[in-house]
């Protein structure tokens, strides 16, 4: 008897330390150089076929005005999506979807999705009708009002279970059709203060943020969701950008904005989202971000829509996380097609999929 308890003793304490042992992460972890984390990455990165690889790019959509629970949910069966963005609805109908998602993952022993929201400030009350109401970003003026609003925000989408904030706008001027209350106001110092407070306190509450929308949607005239909208010249905002960035921002969201008249970073009639010179030459090698980059909506905006297979398109670019595309199933099918084509951009799609594990990890989703 006595060995028997010295045996089971053993084993306990063994499990303990195991669990003691267990690297836990956190989205600080993230830029960091951290050996344990790298090989949690390679083991998953390793486990996964091509297609579920791939799969973890494709971000779908519900909630009204996206798809039904019922497209929703046989993407997940299928192991076609690595998350879901929640469009307007309560929070009861929110936190129900979220569990048979999870549930779906479980039972089928798949990578758990990624669920992400825009919540601004702004479109806060409209993505989850019955949360606590926090007025429009126009109206945040201090750092202890930003931090109160933050804190109502990450509360109440942990309550649902969603992990990525759309959010903030790091646009100028809420004079642009698109953008209004969305926008922190004209004086750009103030917008990139009060949108990197809004992200540190995000962060640092274990939700994932993002600016947006790159290179700049405040200084142009028009609504992306209803035309083609251009930058005519100069970039005028990406330098709001660099202390986001130098800050740690995880995730950065690309407009459908055309750029003319600008020698090096003109877009060749494409919107920014599907422009390698802006995701890739700008955004990653000129302003060294290592982060998450995603696709703006693909699904109902004019100024993509109009193209052909506008998702792949994002996905060359540079694009990480490509954002409700119409197919979600010919989205894979002609990414899969096109890395068996090109060496370069199959390394391409891998460092995508590894960043995106690695948030996975360190949001604690993995």
């Amino acid at each position: 008897m006595k060995h028997f308890f010295a045996l089971f003793f053993s084993l306990v304490m063994g499990s303990f330390v195991g669990i003691a042992q267990k690297a836990q992460f956190t989205l600080a972890d993230f830029y960091t150089e951290n050996a344990d984390l790298d090989k949690e990455v390679d083991s998953i990165f390793h486990s996964l076929s091509e297609k579920q690889k791939v799969a973890q790019m494709i971000i779908s959509c519900t909630g009204e005005l996206g798809k039904s629970e019922a497209t929703v949910k046989k993407l997940a069966q299928d192991d076609i999506i690595g998350g879901v963005v929640f469009l307007k609805g309560s929070k009861k109908e929110h936190t129900t979807t979220i569990d048979e998602l999870n549930t779906i993952s479980e039972k089928n022993k798949t990578l758990p999705l990624i669920f992400s929201m825009d919540a601004e400030p702004s479109l806060f009350a409209s993505r989850i009708m019955g949360a606590k109401k926090v007025g429009k970003t126009i109206e945040i003026k201090t750092d202890t009002q930003s931090d109160s609003v933050v804190a109502i925000i990450n509360n109440e989408l942990k309550a649902i279970g969603v992990h990525h904030n759309f959010a903030p706008v790091l646009d100028i001027s809420p004079n642009n059709e698109a953008i209004k209350s969305r926008s922190y106001g004209s004086n750009k110092d103030s917008v990139i203060n009060l949108a990197n407070r809004f992200i540190k306190c995000t962060q640092e509450g274990g939700i994932i943020a993002t600016a947006k929308h790159f290179p700049g949607h405040g200084l142009v005239k028009g609504d992306t969701h209803k035309q083609s909208v251009y930058i005519d010249g100069p970039l005028q905002e990406i330098d709001n950008y660099k202390p986001i960035i130098a800050d740690g921002v995880l995730s950065i969201m690309i407009a459908h904005i055309t750029v003319v008249n600008n020698d090096l970073f003109g877009t060749d009639g494409l919107p920014s989202s599907c422009s390698r010179r802006i995701v890739t030459d700008l955004l990653k090698d000129g302003m060294c971000f290592e982060g998450i980059i995603v696709s703006d909506a693909l699904n109902i905006m004019k100024a993509v829509t109009i193209l052909d297979n506008a998702p792949l398109q994002a996905s060359k670019a540079g694009c990480d996380m490509i954002l409700m595309p119409q197919d979600e199933r010919k989205t894979m099918n002609s990414i899969l097609a096109e890395i068996k084509k090109d060496a370069t951009y199959q390394q391409q799609v891998m460092e995508s999929v590894r960043k995106i594990l690695r948030l996975k990890i360190c949001a604690g989703i993995i």
